[in-house]
């Protein structure tokens, strides 16, 4: 998708606008531990039910340990390891399942966890860095790779790092990076007289 909104309804700040997913990384610029670390930090602050902060994230810095940075890489889908190889730091949103005070089951653990993950992606938009988050993942064998306690569910894998040149990519994915960048109308999505009324 295009960095450009193509049909805002409403002013919002510019953190907003910047934050979109592209799939072209600079191989070429490392991202400092500093400005991983502010990221992070914008994540471990999220809201979260209870306060539990029940997110989780596996962080590799290929800067740091190259090593770990590749078995995360490959635990990604095919198409995703083609451009997602260019990024310098690679992630695993995870989220712990279960009520740290309790011991009971967190359903809204999940929720909490994307709460995390769109801060830290909203953080890297405001320093100049862009994020992809991911499906396209083997939960399993980052289950395994990492030694995920069986508590713990792996979310999401995101490419951190800074945008890259979109010709770089193939034709695939060009397409796609240039393509309208969209969103539903506002009264598509809210209802302010109950459900579809």
């Amino acid at each position: 998708m295009s960095e450009t909104q193509s049909n805002p309804e409403h002013d919002t700040h510019e953190m907003f606008q910047q934050r979109w997913s592209p799939r072209a990384f600079d191989a070429d610029k490392p991202v400092s531990k500093q400005d991983l670390h502010r990221c992070l930090e914008a994540a471990r602050w999220a809201p979260s039910c209870f306060g539990d902060e029940p997110w989780r994230f596996i962080v590799c810095h290929k800067e740091e340990n190259e090593a770990m940075w590749q078995k995360l890489l490959s635990c990604l889908a095919p198409k995703n390891q083609e451009w997602a190889q260019h990024a310098p730091v690679l992630l695993v949103a995870c989220t712990h399942t279960v009520f740290s005070h309790n011991g009971q089951g967190n359903r809204w653990a999940e929720y909490d966890t994307g709460a995390a993950s769109v801060s830290l992606c909203l953080q890297a938009a405001a320093i100049g860095l862009v994020t992809h988050q991911m499906g396209g993942f083997d939960a399993d064998a980052v289950r395994a790779t990492f030694h995920i306690p069986e508590d713990v569910k792996p979310m999401a894998a995101i490419a951190l790092g800074y945008r890259g040149k979109t010709e770089h990519l193939d034709e695939g994915f060009q397409a796609i990076e240039k393509a309208e960048r969209k969103r539903k109308n506002l009264a598509d999505i809210t209802f302010f007289k109950g459900w579809d009324v």
